[in-house]
């Protein structure tokens, strides 16, 4: 009887937080199910089948001080040692989905790479080196196995693109070989959950809505229905016209906040080298002629729909997920080397 008890209790557990990670918690402990320590929590979320692997996710990478020791203990809880990175990753990454917040990443990322380092002494000289070259893998196989991406990054360029990452040192190209190799044999395995997690959504960002676009040679704001998606920007008259009135490939562009004295929430897409921009548009004789724009100002109805299709767009333009991030790291260790 006590064993069924604790069957159904277990059963309770898992259906609760599978419902909503923080109530489900919380009703966990209101009914003494669940110890409020570190070690507890972490254990059930850890050890625990059947939860939800993006609940976990998102659950993990809270600011609060009693999360950020969950996330240590939860990590603790792997043993990385002789493994490599591409081995850890893969344990690591299978036991929730990676949240979407950009600061949940850098913490339960900045914990993996802590964690790895204390399991295999000697093999990075910082943490710094393992986080960002953890990355590094992430995007990877985000580009060799993501449909989306058709340029493909060779062995050469993954190489290239982590020099001087092992403080102001190479790694060792073997190392480097054996991870791209990994990778390409075989895709990190992801839990199937709802496919909210952050490479998911950066891949298919798909927004569409009304919009004002100022016109090129005559700057005339016309009400457009644009449509994002595949990394190109189409604009249509009517959400009915199967053709768009204009393309623009987001390719090597960028988009900004920009001050207009005649609209207001406008975003400005640019090209940072000042060349044109290779778009096309249609004609009202149904010719497609190469548009002549070196930047297209669009209006929203909101700063908050502005900054909602800015963040769609970037996300559409940006082909690794978390470019911002490694940025910012390798910036730190340059700055560390500096003032050694």
């Amino acid at each position: 009887e006590k064993q069924g008890d604790a069957t159904r209790s277990d059963g309770k557990k898992v259906h609760e937080f599978s419902q909503q990670e923080a109530s489900g918690i919380q009703y966990l402990l209101d009914n003494a199910i669940l110890e409020w320590t570190p070690q507890a929590v972490a254990e059930f979320l850890y050890k625990e089948e059947g939860l939800n692997k993006t609940a976990i996710g998102i659950f993990l990478g809270e600011r609060e001080e009693l999360h950020l020791q969950i996330l240590k203990a939860f990590v603790a809880l792997h043993e990385f040692s002789n493994l490599n990175l591409v081995q850890a990753l893969r344990q690591f990454l299978w036991n929730f989905r990676l949240p979407g917040e950009a600061q949940k990443i850098d913490r339960m990322m900045e914990a993996f790479a802590a964690r790895y380092c204390n399991c295999n002494p000697g093999v990075f000289q910082s943490t710094d080196t393992c986080y960002i070259l953890s990355f590094a893998i992430i995007m990877l196989n985000t580009s060799l196995h993501n449909p989306n991406v058709r340029d493909k990054p060779t062995l050469e360029r993954f190489i290239s693109m982590n020099r001087g990452i092992n403080h102001g040192e190479d790694l060792p190209s073997e190392l480097l070989t054996k991870l791209y190799d990994s990778i390409r044999n075989e895709p990190f395995t992801i839990p199937e959950d709802d496919g909210n997690d952050l490479t998911h959504t950066f891949f298919n960002p798909d927004r569409e809505g009304w919009l004002l676009k100022e016109g090129g040679r005559v700057k005339t704001w016309k009400r457009r229905w644009f449509i994002l998606t595949d990394n190109c920007l189409y604009y249509f008259q009517y959400t009915t016209d199967k053709e768009p009135k204009g393309i623009i490939p987001l390719e090597n562009l960028c988009v900004t906040v920009v001050d207009d004295p005649h609209k207001q929430y406008c975003l400005e897409l640019f090209n940072p080298q000042g060349k044109k921009i290779k778009a096309c548009k249609t004609e009202t004789d149904g010719r497609v002629v190469v548009g002549k724009h070196q930047s297209y100002r669009i209006s929203a109805s909101s700063a908050e729909e502005r900054d909602d299709w800015i963040n769609s767009i970037r996300a559409s333009i940006t082909k690794d997920p978390f470019y911002d991030l490694v940025t910012v790291r390798k910036r730190k260790m340059i700055n560390d080397q500096t003032t050694d």
